[in-house]
């Protein structure tokens, strides 16, 4: 049964931490990016960037 819970318990853990220390980088005063270089400026321009190119091909 320690092997199942081990299995189990291990993927999760890492995406915890993971996870948790990606928040840690983006919210600490010293290491967080500047706001046009976070990972949700990022994502809302990959997504304009996608819609532009969509509407450009209609």
């Amino acid at each position: 049964m320690a092997v199942l819970l081990s299995r189990t318990l291990d993927p999760l853990l890492g995406l915890f931490t993971g996870l948790f220390a990606y928040y840690l980088y983006e919210n600490n005063p010293r290491t967080a990016p500047a706001e046009r270089d976070r990972l949700v400026e990022l994502v809302r321009w990959k997504r304009d960037k996608s819609q532009r190119e969509e509407a450009a091909r209609r």
